[in-house]
């Protein structure tokens, strides 16, 4: 009985690994369910708090599962109307990815980007204030980073700190911040909730579906 269970083990182990390994059918491309959302990956560049290209994004295409880019499609129709548009800034993020988070944060002499994203925070910190972690919502497929863009200007709505900013300024309900910027992440707020999204407290720009099909699965493929 013992061997079995050790036969078993391994080839669950094999078996769920190459799950987290293959992308799923149900994971589509968002451009194939709507072309008209704003898609800007801050890991495939360099635009993001490490300051160069993250690993496993090998393309600025992005992939959720089929559930969640409906719902996308479904809020960039209410937002199309009024002449504005999603953009949005992540979304299936690979466990490569978060490993590469995870060993730049361990590195506190690289600081590379801390004027910009964490100048108020030690990097010695960012593991224990939850700003850094070994795993991710993002990497189940089903969680978006996003904000609005005004479709006159083509420029993204002034929501009082920027996308991946590190420190208390990026929570939703931050009071330092002007009218205009809070009406804007309410608005943020509002029409991802009535589309079956749920906010994230200490980010004004994450949402993951309600009704995710891989709660507890992290997958690993690469986004190309």
């Amino acid at each position: 009985m013992k061997y079995l269970v050790v036969i078993s083990f391994f080839l669950f182990t094999i078996t769920h690994q190459g799950q987290n390994n293959t992308m799923p059918k149900d994971f589509v491309y968002l451009d194939d369910i709507d072309n008209t959302i704003q898609v800007e990956l801050r890991y495939f560049g360099t635009n993001n708090f490490i300051g160069q290209k993250i690993d496993g994004y090998k393309n600025n295409c992005l992939l959720v599962t089929k559930k969640t880019a409906l719902a996308l499609k479904e809020v960039q129709k209410i937002l199309s109307i009024k002449g504005l548009s999603l953009k949005i800034y992540d979304g299936y993020r690979p466990q490569q990815a978060v490993d590469h988070f995870v060993k730049w944060a361990k590195e506190v002499n690289d600081t590379l980007m801390k004027k910009q994203y964490y100048p108020k925070v030690p990097k010695s910190e960012l593991f224990k204030r939850g700003y850094i972690a070994s795993k991710s919502g993002h990497t189940r497929g089903s969680t978006v980073d996003l904000t609005i863009v005004d479709l006159t200007t083509n420029k993204e709505l002034d929501m009082g700190s920027s996308y991946d900013f590190f420190g208390e300024a990026s929570h939703p309900f931050y009071k330092d911040i002007t009218k205009k910027q809070k009406d804007n992440r309410m608005y943020l707020r509002e029409i991802m909730l009535l589309n079956g999204f749920i906010p994230y407290d200490n980010e004004w720009w994450h949402f993951t579906f309600n009704n995710e099909p891989y709660p507890k699965t992290y997958f690993n493929f690469s986004v190309e």
